[in-house]
């Protein structure tokens, strides 16, 4: 069996990726409740790139194998998931001594998404993380009652979900986006409020339209100065989600006169967190 290999975490990115190995190991054998699955695909996502740099939430032993989703198809089962061979399935693992960058996983049926037939196989290698956060993020504005949200890092496929999902659900989004191009994508697809964050403007564009729409609510992947303007643009009895830190650097810039005057607070969405409470519920 064939795995790719992190030997070791640096906060070169291109250093951790140029370290990547192939290596082979022993066969996996699933336990109770488990299934063993021959991966199809397993995407790299942002929190990929994260765990590479060892910047990320889940730090495992080095080497390690990288990857937390994919799709594929179960071979083998433990006892209790018999019913689950040769299902399509896409998963989600952060176990330290397996990751999706593998030929095979080992899953916890909990943790699987049984996929109907017809689904595209590399698609659902996606179907694990991205939607089930824009999910998560949505729960937050159901909760709160706001029927307007913000977003950045707006033209990636965390924000489409968001989009989609908040159109069905008769929330507005407000975009806010790093290039002109990507403008006139979401324009295009439907998307009604789009800033650009170049824009010489933005600030006071985006004070205007919140406050317009009362937007209370913002969702940031980015982190850095650009999360600090978009809190500040904020009406008062607003809060901040962070789920990503696609800029590398802190949050900053935030006005604390805001923080205690007008009742803003940030927080931060953790998907893993997210998922076992909804296991709880259910």
């Amino acid at each position: 069996m064939k795995k790719v290999v992190l030997p070791a975490y640096n906060k070169n990115i291109i250093k951790a990726i140029r370290s990547l190995h192939v290596d082979e190991c022993n066969p996996l054998e699933p336990g109770k409740d488990e299934v063993l699955i021959r991966v199809h695909a397993a995407p790299c996502n942002p929190s990929d790139i994260a765990f590479l740099m060892g910047g990320y939430n889940i730090v495992k032993k080095v080497p390690a194998v990288p990857g937390f989703e994919g799709s594929g198809v179960v071979v083998e089962a433990g006892e209790g998931a018999e019913d689950l061979i040769d299902k399509k399935v896409s998963f989600f693992i952060q176990e330290e001594d397996c990751g999706s960058w593998s030929e095979y996983v080992v899953s916890n049926r909990k943790k699987l998404v049984v996929l109907d037939d017809a689904m595209d196989m590399d698609q659902a290698a996606c179907f694990a993380i991205n939607p089930f956060t824009a999910r998560g993020l949505l729960d937050i504005a159901l909760l709160r009652d706001n029927h307007t949200i913000i977003q950045n890092a707006a033209g990636g496929q965390v924000a489409a979900f968001v989009r989609q999902m908040a159109t069905d659900m008769g929330i507005e989004v407000i975009d806010i986006v790093r290039k002109e191009r990507t403008v006139t994508r979401l324009k295009e697809e439907g998307a009604r409020h789009v800033l650009l964050e170049s824009d010489p403007d933005f600030e006071q564009k985006l004070k205007k339209l919140a406050a317009e729409l009362d937007a209370r609510l913002a969702f940031d992947a980015v982190g850095g100065a650009l999360a600090g303007r978009i809190f500040n643009a904020m009406p008062s009895d607003a809060e901040m989600v962070a789920y990503g830190g696609l800029s590398t650097r802190p949050v900053s810039g935030i006005d604390s006169m805001d923080l205690i005057f007008r009742d803003k607070i940030i927080s931060g969405f953790n998907l893993p967190e997210w998922r076992e409470q909804m296991d709880d519920d259910f």
